[in-house]
């Protein structure tokens, strides 16, 4: 039967579709239930910066960031040797770079953690290739996604590798335990109520994008005690400005205020960006865990195996592969 599955994966996000890539290219028959399509999810949303932020246990997180980083210096090296489309418009001078068509979406781009110091980070930093401190913080060339590009190229892979994707909500676990042996929870924000887990909270992120005007580098700079960060990231579909991380806060619709705010810090780094249309705004509900990211196996009723891989925050594309290889192990 074209149905049967030996592993359901529930929440078709990146943390979903990698770990159901993984267990496909095991040998597995794998399904992914997703309430929403990828280019819906929180996912798509993200500006995408390879980087461990807002993510606990650190002394888990480093190993599963460096195992991620190390499969995205790969496909981005996969996607020079293909096509990559860098170009100025001879309108506007605006840049555009990024893989041509049917590509992974992964680029490796140089920028700046503004005030950032090797002191400050975990050990896994010493495994940064080339990345030096200067006056203005840290530079180094870290991978950028193009977050719908490397979901689609995902699905693709799934697809490939004999996987499915259903547009299908559960209300409860014994719903997709009736379908297969082995179910993976990688519901991110919906793991509140799935699960239930009361320590999964909300901490809301507001973009803006706008025409790039001829900026080929990224910036980040961040206070952990501040909802308020700054950063922008240069991709194909225009240049991403941020941001915020404000916990608790559910609200999906932008707030002009605050889209406001988020230009004028951004220019204060890069002035030209205060002249830059406005393409569009964005909002994305960061799926945090108190208690860090749960990856965990427990039995269900009648036999099933349920393993849990959420609770990622602002970090799901850093950590994808690394944590679907712990989810994976789990699964036997």
């Amino acid at each position: 039967m074209a149905d049967v599955a030996d592993v359901i994966v529930l929440g078709g996000g990146v943390i979903g579709l990698t770990t159901a890539v993984t267990l496909a290219e095991r040998g597995l028959r794998v399904r992914v239930w997703s309430r929403d399509p990828a280019g819906a999810t929180t996912s798509a949303v993200a500006g995408a910066l390879w980087w461990p932020y807002r993510i606990e246990p650190a002394e888990r997180v480093g190993v599963w960031a460096l195992e991620t980083l190390a499969v995205y210096e790969e496909l981005a090296a996969g996607a020079c040797r293909q096509t990559a489309v860098v170009a100025r418009s001879p309108a506007d001078g605006s840049l555009t770079t990024g893989p041509g068509p049917g590509g992974t979406g992964v680029r490796l781009v140089a920028g700046v953690h503004g005030g950032e110091r090797f002191a400050a980070l975990g050990p896994w930093a010493a495994e940064l290739k080339g990345a030096v401190e200067v006056a203005e913080g840290l530079r180094v060339v870290l991978p950028l996604l193009d977050m719908p590009v490397h979901l689609a190229w995902l699905e693709r892979r799934l697809v490939a590798a004999g996987g499915a994707v259903e547009r299908r909500a559960v209300a409860g676990f014994a719903e997709a335990a009736a379908r297969a042996p082995v179910v993976v929870n990688c519901t991110g924000l919906g793991a509140r109520e799935l699960v239930p887990d009361a320590g999964v909270r909300a901490v809301r992120g507001q973009l803006v994008v706008v025409e790039n005007p001829g900026i080929a580098e990224w910036f980040t700079e961040a206070d952990s005690a501040s909802a308020a960060t700054t950063y922008f990231f240069p991709q194909p579909a225009g240049l991403v400005l941020g941001g915020t991380a404000e916990a608790d806060d559910e609200r999906r619709e932008p707030d002009a205020g605050t889209a406001r705010e988020i230009v004028a810090r951004c220019a204060r780094v890069r002035p030209e960006i205060a002249r830059a249309r406005v393409l569009g705004h964005r909002v994305g509900l960061r799926p945090v865990r108190e208690a860090g990211v749960r990856i965990e196996a427990e039995a269900l009723p009648g036999g099933g195996l349920l393993v849990h891989n959420y609770g990622h925050g602002g970090a799901g594309v850093t950590v994808a592969w690394g944590c679907a290889r712990a989810a994976a192990a789990l699964v036997g």
